[in-house]
């Protein structure tokens, strides 16, 4: 017993803590950046050659390529068990494989995913220029990494630092330049670059050429020009120069101010709640060290509401084993009680040092396997115990009780966890993200049930032999306990038992019929199913998408309304939180960032909002995304506006549909159709498709006087993607940060029509001719984004749902049902795939169902050998199904959604219920005594089993109870598994003192039981 408690206590501190249990990582991110080039062209270009290299691959689940102006993304994902480590390298090695990529496009990058988890992230505000919130913000970083602890920080709000050389036309046609030969001079004239060695015989010198330009300053001193006279032209005649970044699009504003934010991320070896506390401990120390005006603050705490939820946990965990002690101490003393109970520690301990060996980390659902596990656990206990007792009571000496006690008791208790173990082990195997998570809650279960029934026997009745030399009978209020069990099975339990087994059929139908309705309410709609409980975060956003080319002005316009609206939410809903306190905490808004979007750029924006902890609000991030929604109402010129938690649970999206074809008229005819379909739900908050219109294209085509006037297409492209696009000239390193020179037209020539009708284009012979002259100009449109799974041009068509008006499982199975075999219809060409939460939800189902099935066919083996007889277990398993009325209907009484934790919670039923209604079996089948019929048989089995179901099931619903009744918001996760074991349990109990033994005696009727068998061969002896 100690050697357990020591090794959970020693390996339980290094069990990592996180909210959900990680997947294992499967997929491979390939970027392949192609700069200016329209979706089309990277299309075609890109994402087809790294299809092509990757059919290549073995364990290829699926692969998709995005398409956007200047860059190709690829995710690829492996089949599910395969090694990861060989499939990053099989990636790898094809993409660095493919030769024909465009000579302009750039090396491609590619990253496993999935491999660090986000922890929290800082706010910096203070400096007003984003050149010096940027540097303070890098030596910030530098002095968290070395404070330890802190392991990947991230910098964002800014983009490439670079030394902008803003050409003006007019000087440059005034000198006769053009923007690529200022390029070139630049080019040739500031680097830094060794030259060789001199070797003397004295030393050995380095030769090196400085005359690298590194400020704006010494960059307007160059001379791109000189004449013979002693004329010179300098870069800062031609070109206004300045340190900048190359975009503004992806600022940064907190609480108002403009700010720099540092994402903090760690690797899966190292725990969220001690990253999170070494953050802290760093902030404190750096606010005392700032400079005035300076700013610090977390935002974005994903790790801190771990560390609430798992103390939820916990202490709903130490209630109920308060419980359960409270129960067994009034059936059996103090004494005996405190050994009964102190099974549960060392289970636990054991239990922990079990999953400290397979890898598993402390988080919501092992910790609620540990919670669940506290009534189970004293089922084994109770049984020894209470025969060990009996004995005792018969005349037994204490050490001859504990021993025959536990002996008789043990093939039953055995064959008792063997089968709680078939069906929890059966569930180790679920597929799918979901499946992930979920499995960890038998596979914990089951392990502590391991170590339990090894302390059962080898340790309780040792401490019970102690216990019971000083046993007394009860008195007190343990006699008034024991008083009213024994008038509850004479008066109450008995007879009603048998009047059940009097009117079998009738109680087996009424039985069965309930069952039916049950199961009608579910696949009926009546209870609604979802993938997954909503798990209430402390962040909410606003995702916001404007038509492609709108300015940062007239986003910045629609963010102030926004915040606006944010305010009057905050004015109105702070005075219902408990003390008043207020419900928003902080406000971050970052341009140029829209994930729902699948696009960055001046058009998009997403707004953050970090709430009042939930542990210390009372609203739901619902209730408070509708009233800000109803502030704001409606919005002009907004393609989408989508007001959503931050993050994405295990589940999924909760709308996610796909349409796959080769035509994008046709992809996009169908995406509008199905969208106004999926708006015509109630409770549908946002809808949105994935294949939007680009930016407005000005397309060059050569006339017929290019070619006289010796002017090619490459020319012309070369000098407007100089001018318009810009050219990187150099790259160095500044206070160790990366710092380009970039040379184009000035910003006010770049946005003048005007400017660009006058373009001149610089023929090689250094003469000129205006653009307008050789080519002509005509306006079009293409794609923002285009799309591909597995070499197929795909549009995606996503929603979110208010969930406590709507549905999604229900909404997307009456989409399938009644709208869209019409829309294929109509487009012969386009085929569907579900995805999101139905799809996730279909796989991990599909896998339970077949575990389940495949752990009661172990189930029936092992009773069919127990018993003898293929009847038997029957009777036994019957209780199962009959089970799942309580499960459906505790749903309904608690207002709850049937969803997957609740099937789990169901099938981990399965292996409980099984319990009671062994012994039931067991007692008529071997102690049925003088009586020849099950009818007499099953009644004396419920009066002499009901003391013992009704310990067993009390100590499991007490011990699920507090988290039952928990009010907290975190909670509402763990409810739907805890309804289906608790109210499961209790429909169990009555089904197997009232429902069992009448069906057991329909059996005998038909002469199928042990019992009936016995009789024939009776009568067959008497003839």
């Amino acid at each position: 017993m100690i050697l357990l408690l020591l090794a959970g206590l020693v390996v339980g501190p290094k069990l990592l803590r996180e909210t959900f249990p990680r997947k294992a990582p499967s997929q491979v991110e390939v970027t392949v950046p192609y700069p200016g080039a329209r979706p089309e062209d990277v299309e075609t270009a890109i994402c087809q050659r790294i299809e092509n290299a990757l059919d290549a691959i073995t364990g290829l689940d699926r692969q998709s390529c995005e398409a956007r102006e200047g860059s190709a993304r690829a995710v690829v994902r492996m089949v599910e068990g395969d090694s990861y480590q060989t499939f990053v390298a099989d990636v790898k090695n094809e993409i660095e494989a493919i030769t024909d990529f465009p000579d302009r496009a750039e090396t491609p990058r590619i990253k496993p995913m999935g491999l660090t988890d986000f922890v929290a992230s800082v706010s910096v505000t203070g400096p007003e220029s984003r050149p010096d919130l940027k540097d303070y913000a890098e030596d910030l970083r530098t002095r968290m990494l070395r404070w330890g602890g802190i392991p990947i920080i991230e910098i964002k709000g800014f983009a490439t630092r670079e030394l902008h050389v803003g050409l003006d036309t007019v000087a440059l046609q005034k000198f006769g330049l053009s923007v690529s030969d200022v390029a070139r001079v630049i080019q040739s004239g500031s680097l830094d670059l060794p030259s060789g060695t001199l070797e003397t015989p004295g030393e050995t010198l380095l030769v090196r050429v400085t005359e690298e330009r590194r400020d704006a300053a010494s960059l307007g001193n160059l001379v791109i020009r000189s004449a013979a006279n002693g004329g010179q032209v300098r870069l800062g005649d031609v070109a206004t120069i300045s340190e900048q970044f190359s975009s503004d699009d992806d600022r940064i504003i907190f609480d108002g101010k403009l700010a720099a934010v540092l994402d903090i991320s760690k690797t899966r070896a190292e725990d969220a709640l001690r990253v999170i506390d070494q953050i802290q401990g760093f902030l404190e120390n750096e606010r005392q060290l700032a400079p005035p005006g300076v700013v610090l603050e977390i935002t974005a705490d994903a790790a801190s509401v771990v560390r609430d939820r798992l103390t939820l946990v916990i202490v709903n965990g130490l209630q109920g084993l308060a419980l359960v002690f409270l129960v067994l101490w009034l059936f059996f003393g103090f004494r005996f009680s405190f050994w009964v109970a102190m099974g549960l520690p060392v289970s636990f301990m054991g239990g922990v040092a079990l999953m400290w060996m397979i890898g598993y980390s402390l988080n919501l659902m092992t910790t609620l396997g540990l919670l669940i596990v506290i009534g189970l656990l004293m089922d084994d206990a109770i049984v020894i115990a209470e025969n060990i007792a009996r004995l005792r009571e018969k005349g037994r000496s204490p050490l001859q009780a504990a021993s025959e006690g536990a002996a008789q008791v043990f093939p039953n208790v055995l064959a008792s966890f063997a089968t709680t173990a078939m069906v929890f082990g059966s569930l180790a195997f679920l597929a799918g993200d979901l499946g992930a998570v979920l499995r960890v809650v038998p596979v914990v279960m089951l392990f502590v049930l391991m170590v339990s029934l090894v302390e059962a026997f080898l340790i309780l009745p040792h401490h019970l032999v102690h216990t019971l030399e000083l046993q007394h009978k009860p008195t007190g209020v343990r006699a008034k306990v024991e008083s009213a069990v024994n008038w509850t099975r004479e008066r109450l339990v008995g007879p009603l038992v048998d009047l059940t087994i009097r009117w079998r059929y009738a109680t087996a139908g009424v039985a069965f019929a309930i069952l039916l309705v049950a199961m009608g309410m579910l696949t009926g709609g009546y209870l609604k199913f979802t993938a997954f409980p909503e798990l209430d975060g402390d962040t909410i956003v606003a995702r916001i998408l404007l038509p492609q080319g709108t300015p940062l002005s007239r986003t910045e316009h629609i963010v102030a309304q926004l915040e606006a609206g944010l305010q009057r939410t905050n004015d109105e809903m702070s005075p219902m939180q408990p003390d008043g306190a207020k419900l928003i905490r902080h406000v971050s808004v970052f341009y140029g960032t829209n994930r729902d979007a699948f696009e960055a750029g001046a058009h998009v924006a997403t707004i953050s909002v970090d709430l009042l902890p939930s542990a210390q609000r009372i609203s739901r991030p619902d209730d408070i995304m509708e009233t800000w929604r109803a502030h704001v109402g409606p919005l002009p010129d907004v393609i989408s506006l989508k007001y959503a938690e931050s993050t994405i649970g295990p589940a999924g999206i909760a709308i996610d549909m796909r349409l796959k074809g080769d035509d994008l008229v046709a992809l996009k005819s169908a995406a509008l159709e199905l969208q106004d379909w999926i708006w015509s739900y109630r409770g549908v908050t946002s809808v949105l498709d994935d294949l939007r219109p680009g930016k407005r294209e000005m397309r060059i085509r050569l006339n017929d006087a290019a070619p006289t006037m010796g002017v090619t297409a490459a020319l012309i492209a070369d000098q407007l993607r100089t001018a318009y696009f810009g050219t990187t000239v150099s790259e160095m390193q500044v206070n160790g940060q990366l710092l380009e020179v970039t040379a184009q037209f000035s910003q006010a020539d770049q946005g003048s029509f005007a400017k660009f009708d006058d373009f001149i284009i610089t023929r090689a012979d250094g003469t000129f001719v205006p653009l307008n002259v050789v080519a002509d100009v005509e306006i079009a449109q293409g794609y923002s984004r285009i799309n591909r799974e597995n070499s197929v041009r795909v549009v995606t068509v996503q929603g979110s749902i208010d969930t406590r008006i709507a549905n999604s499982s229900a909404i997307v199975g009456d989409t399938l049902k009644r709208f869209m075999p019409d829309l294929l219809a109509r487009y012969p060409g386009i085929s569907l795939v579900i995805e999101g939460q139905k799809a996730e939800a279909e796989k991990t189902q599909k896998s339970m169902v077949k575990g389940f099935l495949m752990g009661l066919v172990g189930v029936f083996l092992l009773l069919s050998f127990l018993f003898r007889s293929y009847v038997e277990p029957i009777v036994v398993m019957m209780i199962i199904p009959l089970s799942l009325a309580g499960s459906i209907f505790g749903h309904m009484i608690m207002g709850l959604n049937f969803s997957m934790p609740s099937m789990l919670g169901y099938v981990a039923l399965a292996g409980v219920v099984v319990n009671n209604s062994i012994l039931l079996v067991d007692f008529v089948k071997h102690e049925h005594g003088e009586a020849m019929t099950v009818a007499i048989a099953a009644s004396k089995a419920a009066r002499a089993r009901f003391r013992a179901i009704f310990l067993t099931s009390t100590t499991t619903m007490f011990g699920l109870l507090p988290i039952l009744l928990e009010t907290s918001l975190q909670a509402q996760i763990l409810i739907p598994l805890v309804t289906s074991l608790a109210f499961g349990l209790l429909a169990s109990s009555l089904i197997v003192l009232f429902v069992l033994p009448a069906v057991y005696a329909i059996l005998d009727d038909l002469g199928l039981s042990t019992l009936a068998q016995e009789r024939k061969q009776v009568k067959a002896a008497h003839e």
